[in-house]
């Protein structure tokens, strides 16, 4: 099968808040972060709602993890068959806080001006 394969932002530190933030996660809602993701990298672009969808106004799309708790990823499509998630965040409230989508816009500048 021809995958996608998931890249995560990384800080010019070395950090990977993405990351981070998963394995802070609790096992079942981890699970389902890891099975969406999988999903992902099958379809790639052509995944889509539930799962996927475009951020109004941005280079962005939001991943979106159904469950008890409602998370969601940023990530931008790479050239070269490849996804880079920039920022993860519980969702509390019906609309996405602008300060997230502001993060994840953030890091896409901080990522395209090191590579």
């Amino acid at each position: 099968m021809n995958c996608w394969k998931i890249d995560y932002y990384e800080t010019s530190s070395g950090r990977t808040p993405v990351k981070e933030f998963i394995d802070k996660l609790a096992e079942k809602p981890q699970a389902k972060v890891y099975n969406t993701l999988e999903l992902l990298t099958e379809f790639g672009p052509r995944l889509g709602l539930p799962h996927a969808k475009k951020v109004k106004s941005t280079p962005l799309w939001e991943l979106r993890v159904l469950g008890e708790k409602s998370l969601r990823f940023f990530y931008i499509a790479k050239v070269g068959k490849s996804f880079l998630l920039l920022h993860g965040f519980t969702k509390k409230r019906q609309k996405t806080p602008k300060k997230e989508i502001k993060t994840a816009l953030k890091r896409l500048r901080d990522y395209e001006s090191r590579n």
